[in-house]
């Protein structure tokens, strides 16, 4: 983190690699967010000159929190959702370091990156106790908060859930891959919720994902007892996320 309070954060996704420089006292973004596609395929060595090329694009000289769609123990990618299987193993973290001229870098999931910045400044930022992010879109990601400490790498959207994994019942891909009306998808979802909250007895769920911007349409819809509020920074908390992981020196 800089002298001025600001962190650069970069969230890789499978068609945009996305970075800007965040004002950590308000979690908004301290310029224009770019935006770089993926390189296809979406190797490592691919994706590592494009974020040498968007960080060279900000003029940014500090440290950077990047997200991947992959769990990430100790810098290494264990997993690859919608990025190129290569990357399963791989120092990331080494990776990126290498890529930005040996400078620190911090690399996290995207879904604990997103967790993280809604738990701070967004849906959840007035909840003091377990607050479980769910991310709806291809599959279900998902993060866990415990009075603003993040437990990593959690994998909830492969929970299974009256014989189906919740992603394969409940992502918003289904939705649209079935035709599902919002009544019949959010029947699925709140399966998916009580699921969860008989485990966990979170204290509020945060809907993530492009479908939260209907929320709507669906969220009165859910007939579970946990309150369930849309996420409020959307496609901009990977990359919060992804700065504050710099200043909290997370690295799972």
């Amino acid at each position: 983190m800089s002298a001025r309070g600001q962190a650069f954060g970069i969230d890789i996704g499978g068609s945009g690699v996305k970075g800007a420089l965040v004002d950590l006292s308000t979690g908004e973004l301290a310029h224009e967010r770019i935006k770089i596609a993926t390189p296809q395929p979406s190797t490592p060595n691919a994706v590592a000159e494009t974020v040498a090329k968007l960080v060279a694009q900000a003029d940014w000289d500090g440290p950077v929190g990047l997200t991947l769609p992959s769990v990430v123990v100790n810098g290494i990618a264990r997993t690859a959702a919608n990025i190129d299987k290569s990357w399963i193993d791989t120092d990331a973290r080494n990776l990126f370091s290498l890529a930005l001229g040996g400078r620190e870098v911090v690399v996290l999931n995207d879904a604990d990156a997103a967790g993280m910045a809604e738990d701070r400044y967004g849906a959840a930022r007035d909840d003091d106790g377990l607050v479980m992010l769910l991310t709806f879109g291809t599959g279900i990601g998902s993060a866990l908060m415990y009075r603003g400490t993040l437990v990593p790498n959690t994998e909830f959207g492969h929970i299974m859930v009256d014989g189906k994994e919740a992603e394969h019942r409940a992502a918003s891909s289904v939705k649209e891959r079935k035709k599902l009306s919002y009544k019949e998808w959010a029947a699925q979802v709140t399966k998916v919720l009580v699921t969860l909250e008989n485990l966990l007895w979170p204290d509020v769920f945060v809907a993530g994902g492009g479908i939260s911007r209907d929320a709507e349409h669906w969220i009165p819809l859910l007939g579970n007892r946990t309150p369930v509020v849309a996420a409020h920074l959307r496609n901009t908390a990977g990359i919060v996320g992804a700065a504050m992981a710099v200043e909290s020196g997370i690295a799972p």
